[in-house]
């Protein structure tokens, strides 16, 4: 197992720094890696592995967690037209469309044609929320769109596994299945809403009392890891539970802090996903039915396309409605196990399942080339000049503006003086007790580690006037400081410290504009001599 890990590992590296010279995604790379090892360790049989498919499937629950943390009660309520009744409708057309294609043009079975239409009806979450978070684009129109539907084709997952079960069954009858789903509901929402109300703000402030990140990250995975593990024990998705949590965190002041804990979790187990979808692809199919599945993923490209697209230009202008279509054709990760459980309990034939799963790889494959030229595909189909930009639904965006961070005495002061003087400016603090000082004196804070690239983006350094770096702690400033000089210019950053030690160390990194507090305190007093 040693050198299978270690052949995997050399793989993505090497597949990646070779897509990366042609700005293509490590998602192919990691789907190349797991083509690529399946054939040479001849590991077709450990792709039904559940350990694996459970290790995997982890990396679309930290996904939908920081999906959440992005999109609060709040944010769903503002989406809920995209949510429900966008997505039920693509649910519920491309189910019916590829329904009748299977069942009276093309003669399959029922029970074949219905597993195949609610696997089409399915898009990849992982892939375009995770190429839309990289970007930026899902603060777009066309990334609300496309996230409001991915939503709901979430929750749809829940009762489409239900109805296969009911398909695959003959004792449960329909009636006692949906009575117990409705508890499990009723269950579900009642743990969650207790949860959030009684124990998340307790639980994160004794965490953050100890002042130890590791504490901190620890408490995220267990949220994560253990809302998917209770939504999952009541038969729902894990990764439902990870999006509900998520969005649950995001009501509170910590959303920042934890979404970026997170990103190398989700990053890793999003990588053991896709090798694991890349081990799907058999080439014995690809060869005896080539043409069936280059006509079957045209046809379903053509359907998806024109049911988004007709259903989003209802309210949307045609540009934004193009790239929301174009960045959901592909078929989904869910479909994969739609097809695995299908198989299992012999509800689709051999050669029908084999067939789809081949399909729905090469789609995911195709999938991030699409998604990096969106803007490109609606110029061609426009006619209108790539230069156009979308608009952005975030209005919170600034820029020159000053980020101050740390709240300390001397932050203190200075977000004072900078409110007095009419400055626009954003606070950044990790220490909770000055976080809630900086809210009881109404400044626009953030919550998190300024060491911490995203959270420095998440104050939109990158955009500011000046950024002033008032940290006392030595070690801690150098490491804040070399992590502001890698997205700030070197011009833009001012920062005090104690002593002139501090001072030779900081300009190692090219930091120009240092004042020392010692040197200045000894001015003043010879102004008085």
């Amino acid at each position: 197992m040693l050198e299978i890990i270690v052949a995997s590992l050399f793989i993505a590296l090497i597949s990646n720094i070779v897509l990366k010279k042609f700005a293509l995604p490590t998602i192919i790379g990691y789907i190349v890696t797991g083509t690529i090892i399946s054939y040479a360790f001849n590991l077709h049989d450990i792709v039904n592995n559940h350990l694996l498919k459970e290790l995997a499937e982890f990396g679309i629950v930290f996904l939908m967690f920081t999906v959440g943390l992005e999109f609060s009660i709040k944010h769903l309520k503002a989406i809920k037209y995209e949510v429900f009744v966008l997505g039920s409708l693509q649910i519920l057309a491309t189910m019916s469309v590829v329904f009748i294609c299977s069942f009276y043009l093309f003669g399959l079975d029922k029970n074949s044609s219905l597993i195949i239409s609610m696997a089409v009806a399915m898009s990849s979450t992982a892939i375009v929320l995770k190429s839309f978070n990289e970007t930026g684009e899902i603060n777009k129109k066309f990334g609300r769109n496309s996230l409001g539907i991915l939503i709901m084709q979430d929750i749809a997952v829940i009762p489409i596994l239900i109805f296969i079960g009911i398909l695959s069954s003959s004792e449960s009858s329909l009636r006692d299945i949906t009575l117990q789903l409705l508890l499990h509901v009723l269950i579900l929402v009642l743990i969650f809403y207790f949860a959030a109300k009684y124990l998340l703000e307790p639980f994160f402030t004794q965490i953050l009392k100890t002042h130890s990140d590791e504490l901190f990250v620890g408490s995220i995975l267990f949220l994560a890891i253990g809302a998917s593990y209770i939504a999952n024990s009541l038969g729902f998705s894990y990764s439902l539970g990870a999006l509900i949590a998520g969005m649950l965190i995001a009501e509170t002041k910590y959303k920042h802090q934890a979404e970026v804990d997170l990103i190398p979790f989700r990053d890793l187990l999003l990588g053991v996903f896709f090798i694991t979808v890349g081990m799907q692809i058999k080439f014995g199919i690809i060869v005896e039915y080539i043409h069936i599945i280059l006509n079957l993923l045209v046809v379903i490209t053509i359907i998806k396309f024109m049911i988004v697209f007709l259903l989003v230009k209802i309210k949307d202008d045609k540009r934004t409605t193009i790239k929301t279509a174009f960045a959901l054709i592909q078929i989904g990760e869910f479909a994969l196990a739609i097809l695995e459980l299908a198989r299992l309990n012999s509800l689709i034939e051999a050669p029908y399942g084999q067939v789809m799963i081949v399909v729905v790889v090469i789609s995911m494959v195709l999938t991030p080339i699409i998604l990096k030229n969106l803007g490109v595909l609606a110029d061609l189909f426009l006619s209108l000049n790539r230069n156009i930009e979308d608009i952005t639904l975030i209005s919170e965006e600034i820029k020159d503006h000053i980020v101050v961070l740390g709240y300390g005495e001397f932050g203190e002061s200075m977000a004072n003086r900078l409110k007095s003087e009419g400055k626009l400016y954003i606070v950044v603090e990790n220490n909770i007790d000055r976080y809630h000082q900086a809210l009881q004196n109404k400044e626009s804070t953030i919550f998190g580690n300024a060491a911490n690239k995203e959270i420095l983006k998440k104050a939109f350094a990158q955009n500011a006037d000046k950024v002033i770096v008032t940290i006392d702690n030595p070690k801690k400033l150098y490491s804040v400081c070399h992590e502001v000089q890698k997205i700030v210019h070197k011009d833009k950053i001012i920062v005090k410290v104690h002593s002139r030690k501090e001072k030779e160390d900081l300009e190692h990194l090219g930091i120009l504009n240092i004042i020392v507090e010692n040197d200045e305190v000894g001015d003043a007093i010879l102004n008085y001599i």
